[in-house]
């Protein structure tokens, strides 16, 4: 590779480090004159941060970064694109393998390459590295990540099971590594969660092909974007059930309130979108692992806006409002999506559909959907 050329960078991520390191080194083998990045953050607490360099036959260099504002993460920011355009400059790398560390996302570290590359680096690629026999524990595990060892910062508040849930759903390919522990139900899992993703076996030839095949942070942003998230579709295999609620009814606002537990604890992962009856222009959020629920406003709804911001509004966006349009109500909707093994789906359907506007409670109309009370203002409006 001449000096001076774009570098190919491929950004592979995972909690699962037996499986990103095996997916790494088997890159690394496939591609001629390919390097690896990893940061290290698990020196955090001692204020550095170790980068090491490698190819094929091993490590090529080893060295310290000082912490960014007591930040693990945002020493690896500032760290990150001048280490790939040094490698870009020198001319002699064909691929540059960002190794991320545990718990770092890569949605960030996507958009940080793409936004400050420039002509330098061209990102083709993100991978998440997937142990099958680890999906559930990890989806089921809300232990916060400085609980783990796992915190990027002192302020972290993440939860294992909510990191590893955007790590999983945010890469357009899966590295699936050989796992003895792993069963069918493992495996079906995996597919319902991320169906959209290219499962790629680690040791497979596949693996550079698509880890190569090219990729958009914009479209992928868009893709987990609450309004035009491209959401799971019903399916049921190997004991492991996806359930999709949609309804065009909003929802009673105390009665979901009460509803939160018990629905935060009925999957492993749930997700989507969804309308209150007495915030009629707020599309909300549900975001939902580990029995932890996030619930949070997303912007609002398309049909609440004046007729010249649709001609604004995202194309993506845009179209998933047309898909979810309702002659009354626009693309205000209720989108939830279930996945778990187990899946009671009737008691699930049952309880949201209990949540909704009674027919009489529908008839009164919206300015009396305004004062249907409050549970949600301690959630969605902080003081």
């Amino acid at each position: 590779m001449a000096a001076g050329r774009t570098l190919p960078v491929v950004v592979v991520a995972g909690l699962h480090s037996d499986a990103r390191r095996q997916t790494v080194e088997g890159l690394l083998r496939t591609v001629p004159d390919s390097v690896a990045l990893h940061h290290d953050l698990s020196t955090a607490a001692d204020g550095t941060v170790t980068l090491t360099l490698r190819d094929a036959s091993g490590e090529l260099s080893s060295g310290e970064a000082p912490l960014v504002n007591d930040c693990a993460c945002c020493a690896l920011r500032e760290d990150l694109v001048p280490e790939l355009e040094r490698l870009a400059a020198g001319g002699l790398a064909r691929l540059a393998v960002v190794e991320l560390w545990d718990s770092v996302e890569p949605k960030g570290m996507a958009e940080l390459v793409t936004a400050h590359g420039h002509d330098a680096l061209e990102l083709v690629g993100v991978v998440t590295a997937v142990d099958p026999a680890l999906v559930l524990p990890c989806l089921a595990n809300g232990d916060d990540l400085a609980e783990a060892g796992l915190a990027a910062a002192p302020a972290d508040q993440r939860t294992v099971a909510d990191t590893w849930a955007r790590q999983l759903e945010y890469a357009p390919v899966l590295a699936v590594a050989d796992s003895e522990e792993a069963d069918e139900t493992d495996h079906a899992l995996l597919a319902q969660l991320h169906p959209a993703a290219r499962r790629v076996p680690v040791g497979s030839p596949e693996l550079a092909e698509a880890a190569l095949a090219g990729f958009d942070p914009a479209m992928a942003a868009a893709a987990q974007h609450p309004a035009c998230s491209r959401l799971p579709q019903e399916a049921e295999e190997a004991g492991v059930g996806t359930l999709v609620w949609r309804r065009h009814r909003p929802l009673h606002p105390g009665r979901l309130h009460a509803a939160l537990e018990d629905l935060a604890c009925a999957a492993a992962r749930s997700r989507g979108r969804f309308w209150l009856a007495d915030r009629p222009d707020t599309l909300l959020s549900w975001d939902c692992a580990g029995g932890a629920l996030c619930v949070e406003s997303a912007g609002p709804w398309l049909a609440s806006l004046p007729d010249a911001a649709w001609e604004m509004a995202d194309p993506v966006r845009r179209t998933a409002a047309a898909l979810d349009w309702h002659p009354e109500h626009g693309d205000r909707c209720q989108h939830l999506v279930f996945t778990s093994p187990g899946l009671d789906r009737e008691g699930i359907t049952g309880l949201l559909d209990s949540c909704l506007l009674t027919d009489a409670e529908y008839a009164a109309g919206p300015e009396a959907w305004k004062h249907l009370g409050s549970a949600f203002d301690s959630l969605l409006d902080p003081a």
